[in-house]
């Protein structure tokens, strides 16, 4: 039996690749370079990423 497309050819996904290339890029030049706060400080980067890296795992080691 064949496979049917249930999808209903509306968001995201069903975009051509170059047509959400283009949306997507849009979201790294939405602010300026000096209001993104990890740009200017590492160190915030780092423990944000060490704060969601433990809030995401640790439903994980019960």
């Amino acid at each position: 039996m064949p496979k049917e497309n249930l999808a209903s050819g509306r968001g995201f996904a069903s975009m051509s690749e170059d047509r959400q290339r283009e949306i997507a890029s849009k979201g790294g030049r939405s602010v300026p370079a000096e209001k993104r706060s990890f740009s200017q400080n590492r160190g915030l980067a780092s423990q944000a990423g060490r704060k969601g890296g433990q809030a995401s795992g640790s439903s994980r080691h019960v």
